[in-house]
Formats: C-alpha cells, structure tokens, sequence
C-alpha cells in the first residue's frame, strides 16, 4: 500500500469503531500512550470476529502479538469517537503483519489522523504454544483484506 506522509481512512479497507472511554484519560487530560495499543488490539480481534463469524478464542490456535509500535501524531481525549483503520501489510503461513491508524471521528464528518501503527499476530497451538498455520476461517478473511489493502 502507497501512502504519503499522513494516510487518510481511504487507505485502509477496514474502518473499526472505537469509542473513548472516561478513564482512557490520563492526568494530563488525553487518551494516555499505552490505550492506543489497546485500541488496536480491540479492533483487529473484534473484526476478526465479525468478519469470521468465529469466536476466536474457542480455536485451537490462537493469534499472539509478537510486536506492536505506534507513532503518535495527534492528541484524544475522552468523549471522542474513533475509527481504527486496518489493513495487511503482510500474510505469512503463521504471521499476519498489520497496518494500522487511529482516526478522530468529528461531528463534522473530519477524520483526523491521531496515530498509525504495526501489530504482528504469531498463530500459536493453544496448549503447546508452538507455532501453527494461521487457521483457515482466519486466513480467508485475511487474504480477503490483504487484497483489499493491495488495490487501494
């Protein structure tokens, strides 16, 4: 996927709704760093879900993240209205390899950028954490968004 310096919510195929929460708010008065990780994980396994029909955590391979990262580019505050934009950046046979925004949902219909981020899955055996193939009802919707992300 081509962005420029800033990507806006049409690079990403997925835009997931996350709204703040009273006590995202640190004592600074904003959204604190380590909620935007939370939001991201919330998006990606709450899509996943919907997109799938499964609920993830009844399979017998489960998604671990191995390494996330954020660039803060704007400042939230609670009650803001939030988009979680998600595309692939890369499918592997056992690792997915997501790219991700935060987006500022305004009154007026203004989708400001506030962070972008990686998030990597490792599909691990539930019991024996080893690494597995990604499930297949996983893999089907990924590719589908891989594609997705890959026209845009």
């Amino acid at each position: 996927m081509t962005r420029g310096p800033h990507p806006s919510p049409d690079d990403y195929p997925v835009l997931w709704p996350i709204p703040t929460r009273w006590h995202d708010n640190d004592h600074y008065g904003h959204v604190n760093n380590v909620t935007y990780y939370s939001y991201f994980d919330t998006a990606v396994n709450a899509w996943l879900m919907s997109a799938t029909g499964t609920d993830i955590r009844d399979l017998p391979a489960i998604g671990i993240v191995a390494e996330t990262s954020c660039n803060y580019l704007r400042e939230l505050s609670f009650p803001d209205q939030l988009l979680v934009g998600i595309s692939v950046e890369r499918l592997g046979t056992r690792s997915i390899v997501y790219a991700l925004a935060i987006f500022r949902n305004g009154p007026n219909g203004d989708q400001a950028i506030a962070a972008t981020g990686r998030f990597v899955h490792v599909y691990v055996d539930r019991s024996s954490r080893k690494p597995v193939d990604i499930p297949p009802s996983i893999r089907s919707v990924i590719a589908d968004l891989a594609g997705s992300s890959a026209e845009s």
